[in-house]
């Protein structure tokens, strides 16, 4: 099967860069699936899990807190704003960020911002997600 560089960048660091056969990220429109060859594209991307299949049945899984993914040729180039792999996740900690999260949107207090806590509660969630 033929293949395609993938980069996932953020302003610290390259978290990821190499070859796959695809990429599954999640738009804001919906899930996307990149295959080698895909016709160009730049979209946004939501709070979610991504995966780039290397060879086979060999992936990475990291948990990408927004950012874009453009498509070009064959190089598909991810900016995020955090992206974290499974190793560089501390567990309990996404635990709790999930537990405070759960109980702050729970609570409904007046002063709540509420999309700050949503985005909380997604992070944790896109974290735990990679881990299992």
């Amino acid at each position: 099967m033929s293949k395609m560089t993938v980069e996932v960048v953020t302003p610290e660091r390259v978290v990821y860069s190499g070859q796959a056969e695809m990429v599954i990220a999640r738009g804001v429109q919906g899930d996307l699936g990149i295959l080698p060859n895909h016709m160009p594209l730049v979209s946004p991307l939501k709070i979610a899990p991504v995966r780039i299949k290397t060879e086979g049945d060999k992936e990475v899984l990291m948990a990408v807190s927004g950012g874009f993914m453009e498509v070009r040729g064959d190089k598909v180039t991810i900016l995020a704003e955090t992206a974290e792999l499974p190793g560089d996740i501390d567990v309990d900690r996404a635990k709790a960020a999930k537990a405070r999260a759960e109980k702050r949107l729970a609570e409904k207090y007046a002063e709540l911002d509420v999309q700050r806590a949503e985005r909380a509660l997604q992070r944790a969630m896109a974290r735990l997600d990679v881990t299992k």
